[in-house]
C-alpha cells in the first residue's frame, strides 16, 4: 500500500492559495486515476484505489496545516505503514515558484505542516515532494503570502509544477523514490 498526502488548509477561502498546492496535486491524481475523494476519515478527506497493482490512498488532511501530523499519524497507525510507504507533498517558500524538489528525509525547513508530521511520526525520514512558491520580499509578510493566490504570471508555472509533481508520484509508484528523485530533481 502507498499513502500520498497533499498538505493544505480546508475550506473554500483557502482553495486557491499558495499553501494549498499539495491539495492541488492530490486533486490532479484523483482526476487522472479516477479515484474520488469521498471519504471523511482519520481527520482527512481520502480516496482509495488501485494503481499499478498496488492499493493507493490519496489524502487531504482537514486539520489545517499546522496540525497535519494528527491526520497522518492516524492513517499510518491504522494501516501500520512503514515510512517508505508514505509520500508528503507540500509548498516550499525557499524554492522559486514552480521548482519541485524530491527529498527522502530532512527537517521541516520551517514548514509548520511538515513540522507537525515529523513530530507525530517521530522521524525526519519522510519522503516528500516540495513545490516552490517563492518567498515574499519582507519576512513579516510570510503568513499573508502563503495564504494569498498566485499572481497571474505565475499560474502557468505552478500548473506545470503540479503536473510534474503528479508525474513524480507516478514514477515513485512504478520505479521507487530514488528513480523519481533522479528524474525530477
Amino acid at each position: 500500500m502507498r499513502v500520498i498526502v497533499g498538505l493544505g488548509n480546508p475550506g473554500h477561502e483557502y482553495a486557491n492559495t499558495r499553501h494549498n498546492v499539495g491539495f492541488w496535486v492530490i486533486d490532479r491524481l484523483s482526476d487522472a486515476w479516477r479515484i474520488p475523494l469521498l471519504k471523511e476519515k482519520w481527520k482527512a478527506i481520502v480516496g482509495e484505489g488501485w494503481i499499478h497493482n498496488e492499493k493507493v490512498l490519496l489524502v487531504k488532511p482537514q486539520t489545517y496545516m499546522n496540525l497535519s501530523g494528527e491526520a497522518v499519524r492516524k492513517i499510518c497507525n491504522f494501516f501500520q505503514l512503514e515510512l517508505t510507504q508514505l509520500l508528503v507533498i507540500y509548498d516550499d517558500l525557499d524554492l522559486p515558484v514552480g521548482k519541485i524538489r524530491l527529498r527522502v528525509k530532512g527537517s521541516s525547513g520551517g514548514h509548520n505542516g511538515m513540522k507537525s508530521i515529523i513530530e507525530h511520526l517521530h522521524s525526519k525520514h519522510i519522503q516528500r515532494i516540495k513545490i516552490g512558491i517563492g518567498r515574499p520580499k519582507e519576512t513579516s509578510m510570510v503568513t499573508e503570502y502563503v495564504l494569498s493566490p498566485f499572481a497571474e504570471n505565475e499560474r502557468a508555472i505552478i500548473e506545470e509544477a503540479v503536473e510534474q509533481s503528479a508525474q513524480a508520484v507516478e514514477a515513485w509508484l512504478q520505479y521507487g523514490f530514488q528513480y523519481a528523485m533522479n528524474q525530477y530533481n
